[in-house]
């Protein structure tokens, strides 16, 4: 069995995990604890303000005790407001509190764009304008060529994660641009695990999104790999994969 364990952000889409779980049909296990958080909003104050190391550490020691292999810090936005350098300081953090390999959403999408060989992306983010373009610098300070970047508008987690298959869509075909390898959907409360590969073929394209990067990087840093392409393109890929052979529990600076 391989567990990997989820530090996750109040409640919105964490149920997305356990349908994951089903989907993977397999050993692989993806337990979610909670951390605490002041406030729906996703303004960059309260985003960095629920990535705090008090925070974050809350959760570690019950991940631990459930058998955790690795650990994902599974908000992007508690990840990418803190700036490239700041991430790398809050995961090498955490990684030390826990002592185990650890990630965030943030870098799984770098990662993850890796995997699929593209380069070229498009945002298309449930938050404002504001908070999307904090993202696309991330994505940016990582080797990723950001061609548009769409913001929705969304303040409050609890609005996003009550959004349905079809207002996912509207939101992806918005942000898509033509010269875009693959589209990011960069929001962990966002209902998605369900209809990835319905979104790629509204597209023509690899989708992703955050639950799914968050459970495929903690699976990469486990040194795990598996089939499930009800889980997108990233899901269906064989070779190695990306980052296998860095040190385990920091993130690299690249």
């Amino acid at each position: 069995m391989t567990t990997v364990g989820l530090l996750y952000p109040g409640h919105s889409a964490e149920d997305d995990f356990p349908r994951m779980e089903v989907m993977l049909d397999s050993d692989i296990r993806v337990p979610v604890f909670h951390t605490d958080i002041d406030e729906d909003a996703r303004r960059p104050d309260s985003l960095r303000d629920a990535g705090t190391p008090d925070r974050l550490a809350a959760g570690v020691e019950e991940l631990r005790m459930a058998g955790a292999e690795s650990l994902v810090w599974a908000c992007s936005g508690g990840s990418f407001a803190y700036g490239w350098d700041g991430a790398h300081e809050q995961i090498a953090e955490l990684a030390r509190a826990a002592g185990l390999p650890a990630s965030s959403s943030s870098f799984a999408f770098v990662h993850a764009v890796r995997e699929l060989g593209a380069s070229r992306v498009a945002v298309a983010a449930t938050y404002t304008e504001d908070v999307a373009a904090l993202f696309a610098g991330f994505l940016g300070a990582g080797g990723v060529e950001v061609t548009a970047t769409r913001g929705a508008g969304i303040i409050n987690a609890s609005d996003a994660a009550s959004a349905d298959v079809d207002r996912v869509k509207e939101l992806a075909v918005a942000g898509n641009h033509p010269d875009a390898e693959v589209v990011l959907l960069p929001d962990n409360a966002l209902h998605t695990a369900a209809f990835v590969p319905e979104l790629e073929e509204l597209l023509g394209k690899p989708v992703l999104t955050a639950n799914q990067v968050a459970v495929w990087e903690g699976l990469r840093l486990a040194e795990r790999r598996i089939w499930a392409p009800t889980l997108g393109t990233l899901f269906a890929t064989r070779e190695p994969p990306v980052g296998a052979g860095e040190p385990r529990g920091i993130e690299v600076r690249e």
